[in-house]
């Protein structure tokens, strides 16, 4: 999701779970796969010591979980203010009461338990099957009173006091810490979410029946596969909607399109297109069942950027929504993925949750209270400072405490979770500054230098990959949010990994705005040797740069330079969306279809000779269309999933990603572990990098940076670099919109240069980028090569 002060979100209104129901109003998605019986009981299967972590630093005992005989279940939930605290246990997970409830002690860290005899509950409440539970809780503003009955307010205080508590008894909790969830607040059956509000009109209606609850999980066997351990810098990341990969895709079986089993079974094209990691938009549970109960609502949560719990894979994913079965699929899925070498990762949304905010921004009585705020409120959440409103740096309802310990352990406890026993390799955190706050009320001041930060935990408690590759996790950052000192592209802390806005930018109005944007080759040359500006001055290298030409919240790279600007008011399926960037940086080549594609090639080209780690979205390989809306955050619709009947264009564009993915894949020299020097390194008289001007000449400072000026070339030696088999790349880049001549530089002693694509409309076709050792010979030093306007040269030296 995008802040105001890069490109803005938009994505989503605060939310207030006040409309027909929660409908839109939360949005996180979660990924699942899985083949076993769905019909096997729980209880049956093999115990997988869910929760028993690799790092002691990260293990713990909150949630629900069998003991080792499966005789017993122990209940564990935190909370710091309650007074009272009960599980209550269900045998139907909607529509009915409860079977039992237990009253929960208070033990040591402010930690409520409660164990269960499995043989009681099976022989006593007739719970043989899955067993469903949530927690009501009192405190100080409201007591708790043993008269009190469901839908009373017997011991009522006030919805919000002084300390910010919401404790309500009528309002079941969904455990945090919960494995799996049974269904979303609003679903086919269930369309009022005022079922879940306080405030004086709500407060008394009891959620039991409509609530989602937890689900004790026994653990399974399904493998996640051998982890890859590649290196992030030699990394192509391939963003995309786990639904949206596979659900108008015709070769995969129907039943398992959209789900976390269809896109396992797309490992093999992915792997075949060059993609060595997949980003998963949102994975965990998300407020999206209600998006089936109408086809055409534009007013659906697609996307999925409000989490309803931080451990549970989203169960509309998966094709096994039994019991068990989201968690069994997601990991099959990344056995698949992991079976092809690819990594998996996940975009984690730990800035903000899918509770919302306040109902109405002058009304500090009238919130949801479904799970967190339930049970914690001033611990989980960072508050005004007069406590009663939420604190918001998201735009979407308010922060996530990140500074709070006991938060934080949540976020640590949920990506070890994630890692360790779904198998996913690496995260994308989204607005991720909001994990660098250091005020948990009142505030927000983000410092990377502090200790305390969850940025900085994450890094010391869960083992980051090295830089040469090798066992641990990628951790990168969308490096802003909204307001205050939020936007921090290049200052995030240790070895954290960033989308480079800036290289997104940079190259946009290079391409599109000239004469309304200025931009210099010297920053030019920046983005394309690694931004060292943003990540050399803290230890940092290229590869922490995540290079992006768009990604999905904005428009798709076809849309880029197809339109001029967004329309989201479109119909459905193809809208309507609100919100969404004014200033995107496009232009549509003036309506030329061919100019159009040659920017999108440019565009994918950068990405590919750029030092840093690429990153584009699914469909941009074969030129995918939004159709100029570029916020289709609530569109979960046929026109926005992916679309594999491809035009002729469309297969020659995806000849042309596969092939300089490849290029890119073959040759170390493109993909530096460190920033490039200046100088020979090893003694054969060509610098290790160094760039041109089209004369052929070395630009100065005074061509460097004038705006005015729009070709720039470089070359890179490959001698210097392990396993290069090529002697020298060579790349010219012309912004201009007439032909530029480019002088070539020397290729080395006994060495031609020999092309390997060229992006201008007389190369296109099924070989625009030639295959290894199909190369066309161009010749040597001082050869002129006449590189069309708006078009990128790319050479070989051999």
């Amino acid at each position: 999701m995008r802040p105001a002060t890069d490109i803005p979100r938009g994505a989503f209104k605060p939310l207030r779970w006040h409309r027909p129901l929660l409908a839109a109003s939360l949005a996180a998605l979660l990924a699942a796969c899985g083949t076993s019986d769905p019909n096997a009981s729980l209880l049956d299967e093999e115990l997988d010591s869910i929760g028993v972590q690799e790092q002691a630093a990260v293990t713990w005992t909150l949630g629900a979980r069998y003991d080792a005989e499966k005789a017993n279940i122990t209940f564990n939930v935190y909370s710091s203010r309650a007074t009272r605290i009960e599980v209550w246990i269900y045998k139907t997970p909607y529509g009915a009461q409860e079977v039992v409830k237990y009253v929960m002690t208070k033990g040591a860290n402010n930690v409520w338990s409660k164990t269960a005899s499995v043989a009681t509950l099976q022989n006593t409440y007739g719970i043989t099957g899955t067993v469903y539970y949530g927690y009501r809780a009192w405190g100080p503003n409201w007591t708790y009173n043993s008269s009190w009955t469901k839908g009373s307010s017997l011991g009522f205080v006030a919805d919000v006091d002084a300390s910010g508590n919401r404790f309500n008894p009528n309002k079941l909790l969904l455990d945090p810490y919960a494995l799996e969830i049974s269904h979303d607040p609003s679903n086919a059956n269930n369309t009022d979410g005022t079922w879940f509000a306080s405030g004086p009109l709500h407060r008394n209606k009891d959620s039991g029946p409509y609530a989602p609850k937890g689900i004790v999980l026994a653990g399974d066997t399904q493998s996640i596969g051998t982890k890859p351990t590649r290196a992030l810098k030699d990394d192509v990341i391939y963003e995309v909607h786990v639904r949206g990969l596979t659900k108008n895709d015709t070769s995969i079986t129907a039943a398992y399109r959209g789900t976390y089993k269809g896109a396992g079974l797309k490992a093999p094209a992915l792997a075949a297109l060059g993609v060595t990691a997949v980003e998963f938009l949102p994975v965990q549970e998300t407020e999206n069942d209600a998006n089936d109960n109408v086809a055409s609502t534009p007013g659906d949560n697609y996307w999925g950027y409000m989490t309803l719990n931080y451990f549970a894979p989203d169960r509309r994913y998966a094709y096994d929504k039994s019991p068990g079965g989201p968690t069994r699929e997601f990991k099959e899925m990344v056995k698949a993925f992991h079976d092809h070498g690819i990594k998996v990762m996940t975009d984690v949304v730990y800035n903000h949750t899918g509770e919302g905010g306040a109902w109405n921004g002058s009304d500090a009585s009238t919130f949801n209270v479904f799970t967190f705020r339930g049970l914690d409120n001033p611990t989980y959440y960072s508050l005004t400072s007069d406590m009663r409103f939420n604190w918001d740096n998201t735009g979407v309802g308010g922060n996530y405490n990140t500074f709070n310990p006991v938060a934080q352990d949540l976020i640590i406890h949920s990506l070890a979770y994630w890692k360790d026993t779904l198998g996913v390799d690496g995260f994308r955190f989204d607005l991720a500054s909001v994990l660098g706050n250091t005020c948990q009320h009142g505030c927000f001041n983000y410092d990377k230098m502090n200790s305390g930060t969850a940025l900085n935990r994450i890094l010391r408690d869960l083992a980051p990959r090295p830089a040469g590759g090798g066992a641990g996790t990628d951790f990168i950052a969308e490096p802003w949010a909204i307001g205050g000192n939020s936007y921090q592209v290049g200052n995030f802390p240790g070895t954290w990994a960033e989308w480079n806005g800036i290289y997104r930018d940079t190259l946009r109005k290079d391409q599109n705005q000239m004469g309304v944007e200025n931009v210099t080759p010297s920053q030019l040359a920046t983005r394309f040797a690694g931004s060292s500006d943003l990540y050399g001055d803290d230890g940092r290298k290229p590869f922490h740069s995540i290079n992006f030409m768009v990604a999905h919240d904005g428009m798709t790279l076809k849309d880029l330079y197809s339109c001029n600007s967004k329309n989201n008011n479109q119909p459905w399926p193809y809208g309507p969306s609100d919100g969404g960037e004014d200033n995107n940086h496009s232009w549509d080549q003036g309506g030329i279809a061919a100019d159009q594609r040659k920017a999108a090639r440019n565009g994918f080209a950068f990405l590919m000779v750029s030092a840093g780690t690429p990153m584009f979205t699914g469909g941009d390989e074969f030129l995918r269309t939004q159709y100029c809306n570029n916020n289709v955050y609530n569109l979960d619709s046929d026109k926005n999933w992916l679309n594999y009947t491809l035009t002729t264009d469309q297969t020659n564009f995806k000849t042309f990603a596969q092939r300089l993915i490849a290029f890119r894949k073959a040759h170390p020299a493109l993909r530096p572990a460190n920033f490039y020097s200046t100088v020979d390194t090893n003694g054969n008289v060509m610098e290790q990098h160094r760039w041109f001007k089209p004369d052929g000449n070395v630009p100065d400072a005074a061509y460097f940076n004038n705006s005015g000026n729009h070709a720039l070339a470089f070359r890179v030696d490959g001698t210097e670099f392990p396993n290069e088999t090529a002697s020298a790349i060579y790349v010219a880049y012309n912004g201009w919109s007439g032909a530029v001549n480019f002088v070539l530089p020397w290729p080395g002693t006994g060495k031609n240069w020999y092309r390997v694509t060229d992006t201008c409309p007389w190369a296109e076709g099924t070989s625009q980028v030639a295959s290894p050792g199909s190369e066309a010979l161009i010749g040597g030093e001082f050869t002129n090569y006449s590189v069309c306007g708006r078009g990128l040269l790319l050479l070989i030296a051999k």
